[in-house]
């Protein structure tokens, strides 16, 4: 499994990523907003949180993307 070693926000619930085997794109997470774990997301102040945390990224209060579910998106879309 990828380490996510870069997380960097950009506007419109986006963010670049960097994983420890080079693969960098943009992950959009606006198509997760919906869930009920993920609703804090949509505040915007609260989104721009996010941070590399171990083996994907994630928010203070927990909610988080595994890299492999970033590097499945990015791929598939």
């Amino acid at each position: 499994m990828d380490k996510i070693i870069m997380a960097i926000r950009l506007k419109d619930y986006k963010i670049v990523i960097l994983t420890s085997s080079y693969i960098s794109s943009i992950f959009d997470v606006k198509p997760y907003l919906n869930g009920s774990a993920f609703k804090e997301l949509a505040e915007e102040s609260y989104f721009r949180l996010v941070r590399p945390a171990h083996y994907g990224i994630a928010w203070p209060y927990e909610q988080d993307f595994s890299s492999d579910t970033i590097i499945w998106d990015i791929q598939n879309t």
